[in-house]
C-alpha cells in the first residue's frame, strides 16, 4: 500500500486466523475486541466512530441491514466480509451511502464441496446411525442385512446453483458415478465446464430438476425467492426416497415439510451443515436418525480459513490505495 498520512483504521470484528492477523496489523491500525464475539451493530458503529475507523472487516455474524450502515459513521468507507455469502450486508443500503463492499469468492469452493459430499454420504450410508450404535454400545455384530443404506453410483445429482461451489461438488459426485443435473438462471455453454461435467443436464425450472434428483444438494444464496424453496409441494415431487442435501443456507429449506418427511419415509435422508437461525436451530433436527448434520463446517480448514481472510484483505488493500478490487459487491 502506498505511504499515507496515517495507515487506515480496520475494525476486524472477530478473532481471525494469525496469519490474516499478523497481515492486518502489518498494514493497518487494527481494532479488535478481546473476546470472540459477533459484535452487535450498535456497538459496531460506536467502536468505528471512537476509533476513526475507515473500514470494517467483518463476518456473518455481524448483521449489517439498512438501519446498522445508516448508523456507521461517515468515515467508514468500506466493509469487506468474512465469506462468500452476502445476505447478512443490505447491499442496496450500501450502495445508496457509497460503502464498497467486498466479499471472499473462488477460495471456499474446494472445501465446501469437501463437505457436501461428506453430508450426501453420511447421509447415504446411515453414518449417524452407526456411530451413534458404537458409541451407546449397541452394536451387536454384523449380518447381511445390517444397516443398509444407499449407493451413490448411478444416482441422479440434482444440484441447485451451478457456480464454484455446485460444479467442485459435481466434479467430486462424478468420482462416485453419480449422473449430474443442475438448475440456475441461465444455462452454461459445457465448453466452459470441466470435461466430466460436459455432459450435465440443464433444467431451466427447478420442478423439473427436483423430479429426477435421486440426491437434492443446494448451492444457492438465500434470497427472496429462494427462502423457503424446497417446501412439502418440492418434497413431494422428488422421487420416493431421495436424499437431501443443504450447504448453502439453512432458510432454502422447510424445517417442517422435510422434517415430516424425514420421519415418514419419503425422504430417505438428508445431509445438513446449515440451520434456519443457526446456531439455535430446530431441535427436532437432532431427534432424527436419518439426519446427518454438522454445525456449518463448510469453509472449516486451516487453509480455507486464512485464504478467506487473505482474499478480504485484498480487497481492502485495492480500494485503500485507490486501485480495483477483485471481488466489490456495492
Amino acid at each position: 500500500m502506498p505511504a499515507t498520512s496515517r495507515r487506515p483504521v480496520l475494525i476486524v470484528t472477530r478473532h481471525l486466523p494469525l496469519p490474516v492477523q499478523e497481515r492486518a496489523a502489518a498494514d493497518y491500525e487494527v481494532v479488535r475486541l478481546d473476546e470472540d464475539r459477533p459484535v452487535p451493530a450498535t456497538e459496531l458503529a460506536a467502536l468505528a466512530a471512537a476509533h476513526g475507523a475507515d473500514g470494517i472487516l467483518l463476518t456473518p455474524t455481524e448483521r449489517m441491514d439498512k438501519a446498522a450502515i445508516d448508523g456507521l459513521p461517515a468515515g467508514v468507507r468500506a466493509i469487506a466480509t468474512f465469506s462468500v455469502g452476502y445476505d447478512h450486508i443490505d447491499l442496496a443500503a450500501a450502495r445508496a451511502r457509497g460503502l464498497a463492499v467486498f466479499n471472499t469468492p473462488d477460495v471456499v469452493a474446494e472445501a465446501t464441496a469437501d463437505i457436501a459430499m461428506l453430508v450426501m454420504l453420511g447421509a447415504a450410508r446411515r453414518a449417524y446411525e452407526g456411530q451413534r450404535m458404537l458409541r451407546g454400545g449397541g452394536w451387536s455384530g454384523w449380518s447381511p442385512t445390517f444397516m443398509l443404506g444407499t449407493d451413490l453410483a448411478g444416482k441422479r445429482l440434482g444440484l441447485v446453483g451451478f457456480g464454484r461451489i455446485g460444479q467442485a461438488t459435481a466434479r467430486r459426485a462424478r468420482a462416485f458415478g453419480m449422473t449430474i443435473h443442475y438448475h440456475q438462471r441461465r444455462h452454461l455453454d459445457p465448453a466452459s465446464l470441466a470435461p466430466e461435467l460436459r455432459d450435465a443436464v440443464y433444467h431451466d425450472r427447478l420442478d423439473d430438476l427436483v423430479a429426477v434428483a435421486d440426491v437434492l444438494s443446494l448451492h444457492c444464496p438465500a434470497t427472496p425467492d429462494t427462502i423457503g424453496m424446497i417446501d412439502a409441494e418440492r418434497i413431494e415431487r422428488l422421487p420416493r426416497g431421495a436424499i437431501l442435501v443443504n450447504t448453502a443456507r439453512g432458510p432454502l429449506i422447510d424445517d417442517g415439510a422435510a422434517i415430516a418427511a424425514l420421519r415418514s419415509g419419503r425422504l430417505q435422508a438428508a445431509g445438513l451443515d446449515v440451520f434456519t437461525g443457526e446456531p439455535a436451530f430446530d431441535p427436532r433436527w437432532a431427534d432424527l436418525d436419518n439426519a446427518y448434520l454438522l454445525p456449518h463446517m463448510g469453509t472449516s480448514t486451516v487453509e480455507t480459513r486464512a485464504a478467506m481472510g487473505f482474499r478480504a484483505l485484498d480487497n481492502l488493500d485495492a480500494f485503500f490505495a485507490g486501485g480495483v478490487p477483485r471481488d466489490r459487491l456495492a
